[in-house]
């Protein structure tokens, strides 16, 4: 009877188990297809007004149109925006919490923290690749120096007294000026600021000296004067600042800088979500009014053949494996 009883309840857990495994599976592809029912939030790990800030909301509002729900923005400061980072990594995964990352948060990081609390290329889904963005060397408008070897030889006769600015360890603006500083060798004090819109507004205001800053950021600045630019560090000149003459052309070719926004979700999403979110990203980079407004700020749209997870996933691969040496040389953490 006892050997019975342990049969019978034996078969009952095993079909416990398969009920649960079944309502569990389809659970998946049904709050997908129901996706989304509520607010999305994206979260920007920097402040307001900065680069991936406005990257952000240009594409969310196109986003949120065609997902027929509303986009939310959240600014999540600090720590060259793994702060923000880390807590899109630990959200839920059911698409209602997503980061939009960079060059600084899943490249940058992995050399620059140690005890980093995600793994950029692990711990989060890759939806796609929003926007690249070149790098500018820029400095207060009344900086000394006409043009780009002027800078360099200004800089490094003054290097005790000069102000680099930077949005935080580990974002894009520490990132590129620390290859900046080392094509130069040389080592300003760095000034940080909790964003890259503190961060110009500084500069701005003639607080700190130079700085190098995405393309996004910029562009209203050097074509009203308030700042100068001396080069762009992209292979060829952009068409939102025609003037502003490539690194190479100006004579400092080893630097050569372009950062990428990019949208990701929790380890765990599922794909379905993903793609959909992928998909709504998609449309809002082939919309005429959101190119128009991303080229306008200088913006590289990224062509099909590097939109979608798959691209973004051996992006961010790439990106380690560029930035980590360059930065384990330079840093010492």
């Amino acid at each position: 009877m006892a050997s019975l009883f342990k049969r019978v309840a034996s078969k009952a857990l095993l079909s416990v188990v398969a009920v649960g495994l079944t309502v569990s599976l389809a659970a998946g592809p049904a709050a997908a297809q129901d996706y989304p029912s509520r607010v999305i939030t994206m979260i920007v790990p920097f402040a307001a007004g900065g680069p991936t800030d406005i990257i952000a909301r240009i594409v969310s509002e196109h986003m949120a149109r065609t997902l027929k729900q509303t986009v939310v923005v959240e600014n999540v400061v600090g720590a060259g925006g793994t702060t923000g980072s880390t807590r899109a990594a630990r959200a839920t995964n059911d698409g209602y919490t997503i980061v939009m990352g960079h060059m600084g948060t899943h490249a940058a990081s992995v050399a620059l923290y140690p005890n980093l609390a995600y793994k950029p290329d692990a711990d989060f889904e890759p939806i796609g690749l929003a926007a690249g963005t070149p790098i500018l060397i820029v400095a207060k408008k009344d900086f000394p120096a006409k043009d780009l070897k002027e800078f360099v030889a200004y800089v490094k006769a003054n290097t005790d007294k000069m102000n680099a600015a930077h949005a935080g360890v580990g974002s894009v603006s520490f990132t590129t000026c620390l290859l900046l500083n080392s094509v130069m060798q040389v080592k300003p004090i760095a000034v940080p600021f909790n964003g890259t819109g503190p961060a110009l507004n500084a500069l701005l205001g003639g607080q700190v000296d130079y700085m190098c800053d995405q393309i996004v950021n910029l562009v209203p600045h050097i074509q009203g004067g308030t700042i100068k630019a001396y080069a762009i560090g992209t292979a060829e000149r952009n068409p939102a600042l025609p003037n502003v003459p490539t690194s190479t052309e100006a004579g400092l070719p080893e630097f050569q800088a372009s950062a990428w926004n990019a949208l990701f979700a929790p380890k765990g999403t599922p794909k379905p979500i993903v793609d959909k979110l992928s998909a709504a990203l998609d449309q809002a980079l082939d919309d005429e009014t959101v190119r128009k407004r991303l080229l306008d700020l200088g913006s590289d749209i990224p062509g099909k053949d590097r939109r979608g997870s798959q691209a973004l996933a051996t992006l961010v691969k790439s990106e380690i494996a560029k930035w980590t040496p360059i930065i384990k040389a330079n840093v010492t953490n």
